[in-house]
């Protein structure tokens, strides 16, 4: 007589565990060797190390060294002695450059970054009209921004606007009288507003993808109502570009204070410190006067002050940016 399933089950489990069993339960191989259940953590780590060490090499390190170096005199050939808060102190209370160089990046900020968004709107909007061959003027327009940083562009600029550039000679075949448009110290800050007002191509480029993702039936609609093209543009366009408006904003605030090719190639912060940016006064105060110190002391407070204004800006968003989600 066979035994029944249940009878066979319970031997079964009445039987003492074999080693098979044991290291089965214990999640080890059936020949006795433990499985590698870390390879697959290896080969990750393997594949992030390269960002793993430029980030903490590259990035976070000298970021913290410089941190540290702000509160001390380094000079690039000694050691660093540790001076407390006296570089803020000095440059808050005895440095009449320092605040020169703020002042005249905070004129070239404030001018220059309306200017650059306000120009890359319009022609954004005049692309946006255009049905054929859009994607080759947007590559020409697109060109100033991919050379206009280098040391090429820079020095063009300089010979464009020097006492014997294009500028001047074109005046002078209509008739006006030159000027010396890089030696006047109230003109030369204007020819690297113009400088970056020119390198709009990037910012164009964001407005444009803003515009083309308003839908046409908006406009449709209020075509029905009477709504004309100035109004349309004030009730819808602006409106819904806001969030775009806000992204190159912020962009652009920190690459205005950030400046520093133009004045350095352009002017060398003269006529009479004039074109003195903040940038272009830290790095003399770094490589032509030996005072990493100092100089480190004034990254951190730039980039206080860009921190504040990135607050304000996203502070003030709430009043004026409009997203499609908040009327749903």
């Amino acid at each position: 007589m066979l035994p029944e399933k249940d009878d066979l089950n319970k031997v079964q489990q009445t039987q003492p565990p074999t080693r098979h069993t044991k290291q089965k339960k214990a999640g080890g191989s059936p020949s006795g060797k433990p499985l590698k259940t870390g390879n697959n953590n290896v080969a990750g780590y393997l594949f992030i190390s390269p960002f793993l060490i430029g980030f903490l090499g590259l990035t976070l390190f000298p970021i913290l060294y410089s941190l540290y170096l702000s509160f001390t005199d380094f000079d690039l050939m000694g050691t660093p002695h540790w001076i407390g808060l006296d570089n803020y102190v000095r440059m808050f209370t005895n440095d009449p450059m320092y605040w020169k160089a703020m002042k005249v990046t905070f004129f070239y900020a404030g001018i220059a970054v309306p200017f650059r968004l306000v120009f890359a709107l319009l022609v954004a909007l005049a692309l946006n009209k255009v049905v054929e061959m859009v994607g080759l003027y947007r590559t020409l327009l697109y060109l100033p921004s991919v050379v206009g940083g280098s040391i090429a562009v820079s020095i063009m600029w300089r010979q464009l606007f020097g006492n014997d550039g294009a500028v001047n000679s074109i005046l002078s075949m209509l008739g006006f009288p030159t000027h010396s448009w890089l030696g006047d110290p109230d003109t030369a800050i204007w020819t690297l507003i113009l400088l970056y007002g020119w390198q709009f191509g990037s910012s164009m480029l964001i407005f444009l993808a803003g515009l083309r993702n308003i839908p046409k039936t908006y406009y449709e609609a209020s075509s029905v109502d009477g709504a004309g093209p100035i109004r349309q543009f004030f009730i819808i366009t602006l409106p819904l570009l806001t969030p775009v408006i806000l992204f190159n904003t912020i962009m652009q605030v920190i690459q205005g204070f950030m400046a520093f090719t133009p004045s350095f190639v352009v002017t060398n912060g003269g006529p009479v410190n004039s074109t003195l940016l903040y940038v272009l006064y830290m790095y003399r105060r770094a490589f032509e006067y030996f005072d990493m110190g100092y100089a480190s002391a004034m990254a951190w407070v730039m980039l206080v002050i860009i921190a504040i204004f990135t607050a304000l800006i996203f502070k003030s968003s709430e009043h004026w940016v409009h997203y499609e989600s908040d009327s749903k």
